[in-house]
């Protein structure tokens, strides 16, 4: 699988021996030997994952832990002599993605990094594609029309397309309902708050700026269409 490993680690032979072997399953090394270094060097490099003892000079291993969740999710295995249950607690209470106690099998070490950063690989991926689908489903589409809701922005062959309040919430609308007929008395409850005096004047002054805006051929409209005698709705779109 590869990547980038951090390891904090003070005892010298540990640390050797560990780095050799994760060096030989493809992984790029950086070593630290006690906790202040080790905070510095998180903050200043990049990593996939740190394996990290909790028994460090200078600032012990929990203190480390919370520096780093305290800015990163990057998954953090402790591998420790401490192997009470107190400790793995409090660890994984903290933020650790696992634990592992010393002595151990350098085989169950390099399959526990292996797990963790896919784990970490996976998360990131579902929750890029996660927030790219709430993102497509905030959009409303409609032909070469796009309307983002939330930035109150209409675009058409990706230029923007600079609409009024009301024009917007018009589009919007019909973008919304696209099977859905709207009378002129519904269209002013909906979009002026306000009951229809039959003022058709409004109404036809907006449809005829907001088809100005939006239409290819403003007199032969394909986006807002008029049934006649009954009001409007969205047409449809090939």
């Amino acid at each position: 699988m590869g990547g980038r490993l951090l390891i904090i680690e003070d005892d010298p032979e540990i640390s050797q021996m560990v780095a050799d072997y994760l060096t030989l399953e493809g992984y790029a090394i950086t070593v630290t030997y006690d906790g202040e270094q080790a905070a510095m060097q998180v903050q200043q490099g990049s990593y996939d994952l740190v394996l990290l003892d909790l028994m460090l000079p200078k600032m012990n291993g929990l203190d480390v832990l919370q520096h780093i969740r305290a800015n990163s999710r990057i998954p953090i295995l402790i591998v420790s002599a401490k192997d009470n249950e107190v400790d793995k607690a409090l660890g994984l209470r903290f933020g650790a993605d696992d634990y592992i106690a010393k002595p151990f099998s350098l085989l169950e070490l390099a399959a526990r990094v292996q797990a963790s950063i896919r784990r970490a690989t996976e998360y990131s991926t579902m929750a890029a594609r996660d927030s790219e689908d709430i993102q497509q489903q905030q959009l409303l589409t409609a032909g070469d029309l796009t309307v983002d809701p939330d930035n109150f922005r209409v675009t058409k062959h990706n230029r923007e397309i600079k609409l009024t309040a009301k024009e917007f919430q018009i589009l919007k609308l019909f973008i919304q309902n696209p099977t859905r007929v709207y009378t002129k008395a519904m269209l002013y409850q909906l979009v002026w708050k306000e009951e229809y005096y039959r003022d058709d004047n409004v109404i036809n002054v907006h449809m005829r700026r907001l088809r100005e805006k939006i239409e290819d051929d403003p007199s032969n409209p394909r986006y807002i269409c008029t049934l006649w005698g009954i009001g409007y709705r969205l047409g449809e779109q090939k």
